[in-house]
């Protein structure tokens, strides 16, 4: 679909500074708006009108051209949440006397429950991505790997942080004797998430690998220049998403786990999934993850569900088993 031309998407581009100014939305955030109301604004371009003047009807055949182009319902859905919103600013800021998208049905989605991986699952997964950690026989650079692997999955089903908080944490995180991290979320938001014991140890067991280099790796970036605990030869200066995922799959693949089953995203939910199991209350688990609203955790009513079906069974007096 062909771009918008810069005239028609001046607006957009004044929805965009707002939500980063006013709800501190993050990069990727504003990346994805933009990609989202350049194709809207394209199809309204090739309908020959604008933002300004697209009456609901248009609004509907923009979103049965997403789903003739083969988008999922979810997808649509999401595109269709950018669309509400910057109509309900155009509204709120007097562009137009009406949104045409108050009265539109959002696609209809199944049901989506998030991949959550066992307890067995992830001990298998922390066995091996820790295996050669200790022998002194192998190369530093691989024990560093091995390490470095290690803590992130520790790190990262300890805490429940997201990829982008877990990579990015500065290299003083956990020095201290308290076993808590300070992050800071998405609109800047700060949370207080506390560390495991063992998490604790695999920082330290991979920190003092990084800060004890043999006298060959001095000075490189892998040695620990800078002010990232997982520094990398990147643009941030840190490993990135991609990179950390990339290695997650040889890992979980080492372990038995298949592709379609893993991401870092996984184990955050099984973070999540697992408290709740063991019975965490929900609003606890909102805090830990860092969600603004309770709503966007109760993704995981579905194992309060089975918790609560299980009390029921094991502990009413009349219950048949």
């Amino acid at each position: 679909m062909a771009p918008p031309k810069p005239s028609a998407f001046r607006f957009a581009e004044a929805f965009l500074d707002m939500i980063a100014a006013e709800r501190g939305a993050s990069r990727n955030t504003l990346d994805a708006y933009r990609a989202d109301l350049a194709d809207y604004h394209g199809f309204l371009a090739a309908c020959g009108t604008g933002a300004l003047e697209a009456e609901t009807d248009v609004v509907r055949g923009y979103l049965r051209d997403l789903e003739a182009r083969g988008f999922q319902p979810s997808s649509s859905a999401r595109r269709l949440s950018s669309i509400r919103q910057f109509h309900k600013f155009l509204y709120l800021e007097g562009r137009r006397g009406d949104d045409p998208t108050v009265v539109l049905e959002g696609p209809r989605q199944g049901r989506r429950l998030p991949k959550v991986l066992s307890v067995a699952d992830v001990d298998g997964l922390l066995t091996v991505a820790a295996e050669g950690v200790d022998d002194p026989e192998r190369p530093w650079g691989e024990r560093l790997r091995a390490a470095r692997m290690a803590c992130l999955l520790e790190v990262l089903y300890a805490t429940g942080l997201r990829v982008s908080e877990l990579v990015a944490l500065p290299r003083s995180a956990a020095r201290t004797k308290e076993p808590l991290l300070v992050i800071k979320g998405k609109g800047g938001r700060e949370r207080l998430v506390p560390l495991t014991g063992p998490a604790k140890a695999a920082i330290a067991r991979y920190r003092a690998l990084l800060e004890n280099p043999p006298g060959a790796a001095k000075g490189s970036a892998s040695a620990g220049a800078g002010p990232w605990l997982f520094p990398a030869d990147s643009e941030s200066g840190h490993l990135t998403r991609q990179a950390f995922a990339r290695d997650l799959k040889v890992v979980a693949g080492a372990a038995g786990i298949p592709d379609s089953l893993i991401s870092p995203h996984v184990l955050r939910h099984a973070f999540a999934s697992h408290l709740l199991q063991n019975g965490a209350d929900l609003r606890v688990v909102q805090e830990l993850l860092g969600h603004a609203d309770v709503s966007t955790t109760q993704i995981y009513t579905h194992v309060l569900d089975e918790r609560m079906k299980a009390m029921v069974r094991d502990l009413h007096p009349l219950s048949d088993g």
